[in-house]
């Protein structure tokens, strides 16, 4: 599965309807309770949309092996997002799609994060906060993984930054933005 453009990151009902009803493929799901969760991941498989959640921010669920194996066995999402190594490791595992999320916080927390990916090697990462160009594309240097970028990812002069800093991905909960086309360095309103 390979992830472009912008994500929405759902975080409410209303947005989950919006984009149930849009052309987007892939939609994040934040921020939910775990009884809720099966039918969220229903209905968008009903429409034909890659479903990934987000394993920290899901109430209920517990970010352990048994959590991650509901979610990939029972649920079957397409992929798993998580700040733990261990997350990421059972996701690649189980052959879902890993994200990895970092926070660049401060140098220091960006080259412990280095080799946290380093050590679980996700199939993507996404960096928060998003729009800092230059540390977008010294993540990519030095991992070689593919960087998506989130968390204050507010305009779309946000959304152009983030791809010129060589993000392959943008989430985001603003709903203005996941109409965004992104070709090359560009990008115009679909």
């Amino acid at each position: 599965m390979e992830l472009s453009g912008v994500l929405p990151a759902i975080r409410c009902m209303k947005d989950f309807d919006k984009v149930l009803d849009s052309d987007i493929e892939n939609i994040i799901l934040l921020e939910t309770r775990i009884s809720q969760l099966g039918n969220l991941v229903r209905y968008s498989k009903q429409k034909n949309k890659k479903v990934l959640v987000h394993v920290d921010l899901i109430q209920g669920l517990k970010s352990d092996e048994y959590g991650v194996e509901y979610l990939i066995r029972e649920l079957k999402v397409d992929g798993i997002v998580s700040t733990r190594g261990n997350v990421i490791t059972l996701a690649k595992k189980n052959k879902v799609l890993a994200i990895q999320r970092i926070f660049a916080l401060d140098s220091l927390a960006i080259k412990h994060n280095i080799k946290m990916v380093d050590r679980f090697r996700p199939d993507y990462i996404e960096v928060l906060p998003g729009i800092i160009p230059s540390i977008i594309s010294e993540i990519h240097e030095y991992t070689g993984l593919p960087i998506i970028a989130g968390g204050l990812i507010r305009t779309e002069e946000d959304v152009y930054n983030a791809f010129r800093g060589g993000a392959k991905a943008v989430t985001t909960s603003q709903s203005t933005l996941w109409n965004l086309s992104i070709s090359g360095e560009s990008y115009i309103m679909s």
